[in-house]
């Protein structure tokens, strides 16, 4: 895939807060994504990252998906050195490099990306799946297992139940309950997309698990990902 870059990446916390705010207002936080189209036939790439505490690799992946049936159509992932420090808020700058490095091996382009982590719910609303989506030029989602920033009511009990999350009055992003009587999930729009379509596109790949489907699929092959790489075996694809 193409890239489109956007900014160097050398930078310090400092500066990488300032970028978050300017790059913020490029964000496309509007449609349509035609997410029913998508789930009946379209291709999703799901990507997630790794590293071990203390550790000075960083392991990335990114899997393509075609639905409805979630058959594999390509994946691909990358070892490669952490160049920035663990500061919270600034994940994108210690995991994106690496994220599109694998982007940059995929042949398809997928109808929409979901990642592992927040989108506009996020202090300078620029989380990794806003980040991801003005660098691949892509609609993206973003869906974290936890709350960065924002306040909201816990969202009832049944899958698909949600509330909003709230910033300083701004609505931000969702809180999704994908599976009955478990925790809920945070989702945001990255880029591209608008909140209910994030939501519909969250609920439309999960099954029986709390997470989506392409997701778990990512997560599960970085950790091969990352396995490999520590034995010094080939990344396998």
């Amino acid at each position: 895939m193409k890239l489109d870059p956007r900014h160097e990446w050398g930078l310090t916390p400092a500066e990488a807060r300032d970028l978050q705010r300017k790059l913020a207002a490029e964000v496309i936080t509007h449609g349509p994504l035609d997410v029913p189209t998508i789930l009946e036939g379209g291709i999703i790439a799901a990507v997630d990252a790794s590293f071990d505490r203390g550790g000075t690799e960083i392991y990335a992946a990114v899997v393509v998906v075609r639905m409805p049936t979630f058959e594999l159509v390509e994946r691909t992932g990358v070892s490669a050195p952490l160049t920035f420090p663990y500061v919270p808020g600034l994940l994108s700058f210690r995991e994106a490099p690496s994220v599109l490095s694998a982007f940059e091996r995929i042949s398809a382009v997928p109808d929409v990306v979901l990642c592992d982590g927040q989108g506009t719910a996020h202090p300078r609303r620029l989380g990794i799946a806003s980040h991801l989506g003005l660098w691949l030029n892509l609609p993206t989602v973003g869906c974290g297992k936890s709350r960065l920033c924002g306040d909201f009511v816990e969202p009832g009990p049944r899958r698909g139940e949600r509330s909003p999350l709230v910033d300083k009055g701004e609505t931000i992003g969702a809180v999704v309950r994908t599976r009955d009587r478990v925790s809920p999930l945070f989702v945001s729009p990255g880029h591209l997309c608008d909140l209910d379509e994030a939501v519909a596109l969250v609920l439309g790949t999960t099954g029986k698990l709390r997470l989506p489907t392409p997701t778990r699929m990512a997560h599960e092959y970085v950790n091969e990902v990352r396995r490999a790489a520590k034995l010094g075996r080939p990344i396998p694809e």
